[in-house]
This record gives structure tokens, C-alpha cells and sequence, in this order.
């Protein structure tokens, strides 16, 4: 149903329904439908994280659908939804500015430490890895396709993505993703599996990623390479 629609048969319903007293039993289609919308938007609005006062927005909606004066005008209403958006616009700053720091300022410990580590080497650009095992085929350039096994996760041990759970490999351009695979895979042969540690620079940075990857976030990759394809425009070029 189109959100309009929606949001106008919300208003009906409830507004009309608002003086009734509670009931345990729904008897009309009218009920059932008032009921069921009632639902979708409590639903909706228990997801947008807002405080809000259900006995006064119901106050609202019935005063508004009714045509009855409102305690507020229509220039205060918008004032106050534009005021609620910025706070909460600076609100979400703020907390993902602390994310950052404290996200940094972790990765930067887990580096540290980790780079003493037996078996733990560290190239000119920050990136750390550790080979596993160590392959004998083909190495990938810059601008080749590969085929690999991986599993990212935290460095609080949280995966996030992994290929193995999924059941198949993938395929990719190295120039196609973030800068810590596309350097460290270019150190492993086919057949290789390495263990790559990805200061936040070399991956997604201040932006971070939708979902578990923050703000300055350092991340941890298990990578085995299964083969290199390779790039057919560097071969027609031979």
C-alpha cells in the first residue's frame, strides 16, 4: 500500500476510535483494521528511537484529523520537527565522533602489540600479515582478478563477512577493493592462505562501513587464495 495511503487510513482509524475505551475483544472489520494499522505504526515508531509521549501524540493525531484546535501551530510544529532533526543530526555526531576515537585509539594498541608477535610482519605502509601457509603458484598483480576464501572480523573477534559461510569463493578485482587486500594479496601465491591485520587507513577509514565496521576501525582478514585471473586486458596488450 502506498505510504500516503497508509499514514491517511492511520489517522482515520485512530482518530476515530480514540474516545473508545479499551477493548479485549476486536468485533468489526473497522476494529480489526483500526487495530492492525495501529500496530504497523507503533511498530514503525518504536523503530525511529524518538521520545516521544503516547497519550499526547494521540492528543495530536485526533485533534488534527478532527479539525479541532491544536495546541500548537502549523509554523510551531515544523519549527520543532526541524529543531528535533538537528539535535538529533548532532546527537549521531557526536556519538559516532567518540566511536572513532575510541575505535582508533583500540586499533592502535591491537597493532602495537600485534606486530611483536612471532611470525607477524609489518610492510612500509602499516599493513601487518602472517603467513599460514604458503602457496606455490601464480602471484596477482594490481589490476588482476582473483579468486579467495576470506573471513573479516574485528579486532574484538566479531566476524562480519566471510566466504566460507556463505559456500562459495568470490571473485574480484584487486583494484577494486580496499587498499590492504589489494597490497597484501599481491604478496601470496595461489595456493597461499595469510592472515592480514588492516590498520583503519589501509580500510575504510573515518567512514566506516554500514553495519559492525565503525569509524577508524582496524580489521582482521583470513585470506586464501585460489587462484589469479588475470587481467585480459594486460594480455591482449602482449
Amino acid at each position: 500500500m502506498n505510504r500516503n495511503l497508509v499514514i491517511i487510513a492511520a489517522t482515520a482509524a485512530l482518530a476515530s476510535s480514540f474516545a473508545l475505551a479499551q477493548t479485549e475483544q476486536l468485533e468489526t472489520p473497522e476494529e480489526r483494521l483500526s487495530y492492525t494499522i495501529g500496530m504497523d505504526i507503533g511498530q514503525s515508531l518504536a523503530g525511529q528511537d524518538m521520545p516521544l509521549d503516547i497519550d499526547i501524540l494521540m492528543q495530536g493525531l485526533r485533534a488534527s484529523y478532527l479539525g479541532e484546535e491544536t495546541l500548537l501551530t502549523q509554523e510551531e510544529a515544523l519549527a520543532e520537527r526541524e529543531q528535533f532533526i538537528q539535535r538529533r543530526q548532532q546527537q549521531l555526531a557526536e556519538e559516532r565522533g567518540e566511536e572513532a576515537r575510541i575505535n582508533a585509539e583500540e586499533g592502535e594498541a591491537f597493532l602495537a602489540a600485534n606486530a611483536d608477535k612471532e611470525g607477524v610482519m609489518v610492510t612500509d605502509s602499516g599493513l601487518q600479515y602472517r603467513v599460514i601457509t604458503e602457496g606455490e603458484g601464480a602471484s596477482p598483480d594490481a589490476d588482476d582478478r582473483v579468486t579467495v576464501h576470506y573471513r573479516g572480523k574485528l579486532i574484538n573477534g566479531v566476524e562480519f563477512d566471510s566466504s566460507y559461510a556463505r559456500g562459495e569463493p568470490a571473485t574480484f578485482g584487486l583494484n577494486q577493493v580496499i587498499p590492504g587486500w589489494t597490497e597484501g594479496v599481491q604478496l601470496m601465491k595461489e595456493g597461499a592462505k595469510y592472515e592480514f591485520f588492516v590498520p583503519s587507513e589501509l580500510a575504510y577509514g573515518e567512514q566506516g562501513r554500514p553495519g559492525p565496521i565503525g569509524p577508524n576501525a582496524t580489521l582482521i582478514f583470513e585470506v586464501e587464495l585460489l587462484e589469479v585471473v588475470a587481467n585480459p586486458a594486460a594480455d591482449s596488450s602482449d
